[in-house]
């Protein structure tokens, strides 16, 4: 912003100056507060000769120069191109009243040098007909000793040479040189740092410093907070601007420097200026909860066209626009959230006021309506906003804080209560846990015994199965003991009749004839006693020790006793038993009637699915299979039938407790578990089953060998 650059030039009242002899008299007075302007008088003439600096040189020929700026423009006639070398002549005097040391500030755009009574006293970078030896020296603010002699009339002279740069058309103008002079009051001509001028603008940069500092902090503040907080968008948001703003800083500190790139560095620290405050707008929105509306995206709009009218017009025509815009934005959105958010509104409400009231002084100080300067204030004011919504972020912090203590506060006191509650409640649940103890220990046993009855229910049931085959298979050797019985009664009587008849021969043949009826008889009533004792171990409980068993002659047995029972129960049914046993088999280590159920109970599910599919269709001959095999790791046992097959949802819970697939009365659900648990758990082994949809079901038994 091109006010900055006028800061140090600013424009003061002119100096009493001789009106007949045109030499400019210097008194106490006139440099003692003020720098002079010396504007006024000045001759030039374009071309270079270096002896135009002697005082004895006559330049009444030359053109007369009244620009109070001495801009090196008559009226609106540039009086020297670019690359064109101009000399400057004035006559000055030091009056008797003056009693302080003379220093120059220069400020230009281009190189120079100056010559006192044709003296070379300051050079300010390297003036030369030759455009590629120029070297151009553009100076923000030179402070540069001024050797007066007291009362006497001397000659002053610049040797100037116009910048080259390739400038937008609004600056096309600006071939400045503008010189003021200023005493040193109770100072030597060396301390250059208690002149009032310089002292101000030591203080404008001072003020440029402070405010770069803080910008640093709260940057780096923030940032941190980002970074360890990225959830708080705000924060990352409100360092980027200060970011910008720093950037900005920077730039204006680094105008000084002799790089001859005044225009880009002008646009540089305008355009991050504008980027920082559209960015800082956008966190006022954020803060107060305000969607993105027409205020924003025009303030947007004009922030940019600024941007873009540095290569088209001067952007300070559109500066006080664009800053009365961006206030006036603020303030519009802190009373439309008054309500929401009091403290944020009330603060950024405040401050927009104080920098809008600043930035108006500032113009009626460009203007001239204010004589006061101002402009040492400028970095402060660019830095209230930022410092104001920091605050705002600190004490919105701060209160997030605060909550978050007073609701660890009630977390604390809630959680001593609950503890105090929860340990009664522990006390009370103990108690409560002590009886339900009791009770569930009395239910398990309960359960337990239930569980008993359970299994001595199905073995019962198992048992019943049994009756009707056990009473077959012992009514045949009931019968050849009765039979026998009778026949050996008349072998005796007709054994009599030959002892009476004194026949020993065939009394003997005769007793022959009942000692094999009765060893008949002894055979067939172990036969029954066998059966007999079979069904009494069914029927009690298991003892669960192992003995050496035939596991050949136990499912066949079990295989005919469940047929005949089906059989007395069904007289119509009918099925082909195919047995396959492997003699190789021996005894096997085994729980006999575990084993025994096991076995009955696979082979009774075999004859009912067989059953079942018979009496769906005429034509199917029902097969049941019993097989026994011994290899290296197992002795297998498998029950087989040609039935219907086991759907596969039935097959993942057909060793669960209590289910079956049988109607309601026919079958518990316990014999296919009771199965696995005494096949897997009593003897180590496996329970499989392999089924086929409408071709038949196969359950293996394998033991360890």
């Amino acid at each position: 912003m091109k006010h900055i650059l006028y800061i140090i030039g600013f424009l003061l009242p002119l100096t009493l100056l001789s009106q007949e002899d045109k030499v400019l008299v210097i008194t106490d007075t006139t440099v003692a507060d003020n720098w002079m302007i010396l504007g006024d008088d000045w001759r030039y003439q374009k071309g270079d000769n270096k002896l135009w600096a002697n005082p004895e040189f006559d330049d009444s020929t030359w053109n007369e120069f009244s620009s109070n700026n001495l801009n090196l423009l008559d009226g609106k006639n540039v009086i020297a191109d670019r690359g064109e070398i101009v000399w400057l002549r004035k006559r000055i005097m030091a009056d008797q009243s003056l009693n302080d040391a003379l220093v120059l500030n220069i400020y230009q755009e281009g190189a120079s040098e100056i010559y006192l009574d044709g003296k070379l006293i300051h050079q300010l970078g390297n003036v030369s007909s030759n455009k590629d030896e120029v070297i151009y020296h553009n100076p923000f603010s030179q402070v540069l000793h001024l050797p007066l002699e007291i009362g006497k009339e001397q000659i002053l002279a610049v040797r100037f040479v116009n910048a080259q740069y390739k400038y937008p058309i609004y600056f096309n103008h600006n071939g400045l040189f503008r010189i003021f002079i200023s005493s040193l009051r109770n100072a030597n001509s060396t301390d250059v740092v208690k002149n009032r001028r310089v002292a101000f603008f030591q203080q404008y940069v001072n003020n440029y410093n402070i405010s770069l500092g803080l910008a640093i902090l709260m940057f780096i503040i923030f940032l941190s907070f980002f970074i360890f907080f990225p959830k708080e968008r705000i924060n990352g948001y409100f360092s980027a601007s200060l970011l910008f703003l720093i950037l900005f800083t920077l730039g204006v500190l680094s105008i000084n420097d002799n790089t001859g790139t005044y225009f880009w560095l002008t646009f540089y620290f305008d355009t991050c200026v504008l980027i920082s405050s559209l960015i800082l707008l956008f966190c006022f929105y954020k803060i107060l909860e305000q969607p993105i509306d027409l205020v924003f995206k025009t303030i947007s709009f004009l922030c940019f066209s600024t941007i873009c009218c540095y290569f088209l017009y001067n952007p300070d025509a559109l500066g006080p626009i664009w800053s009365i815009f961006f206030y006036a934005g603020i303030i519009r959105l802190s009373l439309k959230s008054w309500n929401k958010n009091k403290v944020a509104s009330f603060l950024f409400l405040s401050s927009s006021c104080i920098n809008l009231a600043f930035w108006i002084l500032m113009i009626c100080w460009y203007m001239g309506l204010v004589d006061q300067r101002i402009d040492k204030f400028i970095p402060f004011a660019f830095m209230l906003i930022p410092v104001v919504l920091a605050i705002y972020l600190g004490y919105a912090f701060g209160k997030r804080s605060q909550d978050l203590r007073l609701n660890l506060n009630r977390v604390q006191e809630l959680s001593k209560e609950k503890e105090s509650i929860l340990s009664q409640q522990k006390n009370t649940l103990e108690q409560l846990v002590k009886e339900r103890t009791l009770e569930l220990n009395q239910s398990l046993d309960d359960l337990k015994a239930t569980q008993s009855q359970l299994i001595q229910s199905e073995k019962m049931a198992s048992l019943g199965e049994l009756t009707a085959g056990i009473a077959h298979e012992i009514q045949n050797p009931l019968n050849f003991v009765n039979n026998f019985s009778e026949v050996s009664n008349e072998l005796v009587d007709e054994m009599n009749e030959e002892l009476d008849k004194g026949d020993l021969e065939e009394v003997k043949a005769i007793s022959l004839d009942i000692k094999q009826n009765l060893e008949k008889i002894n055979h067939h009533g172990k036969r029954a006693d066998n059966i007999v004792k079979g069904m009494l171990q069914h029927s009690r409980s298991s003892s669960g020790t192992k003995e050496p068993t035939d596991i050949n002659a136990l499912a066949d047995e079990y295989l005919r006793l469940a047929y005949h029972g089906l059989r007395a129960k069904d007289k119509s049914f009918n099925a082909e038993l195919i047995t396959d046993f492997d003699e190789s088999i021996g005894k096997v280590n085994i729980v006999p009637q575990d084993m025994g159920r096991v076995i009955l109970n696979l082979i009774t599910n075999a004859f009912y699915a067989v059953n079942e599919k018979k009496q769906r269709g005429v034509s199917f001959k029902p097969i049941v299979t019993v097989c026994t095999k011994k290899s290296d790791e197992y002795i297998t046992i498998s029950v087989s039938d040609n039935g219907n097959g086991i759907p596969e949802k039935v097959k993942e819970k057909i060793f669960q407790p209590f289910f079956t697939t049988k109607p309601t009365g026919q079958g518990t659900g316990l014999g296919l578990s009771m199965s696995y648990d005494i096949v897997t758990k009593g003897h180590d082994g496996k329970l499989k089953v392999e089924t086929t949809k409408n071709k038949g079901t196969t359950f293996i038994i394998e033991l360890p060998n």
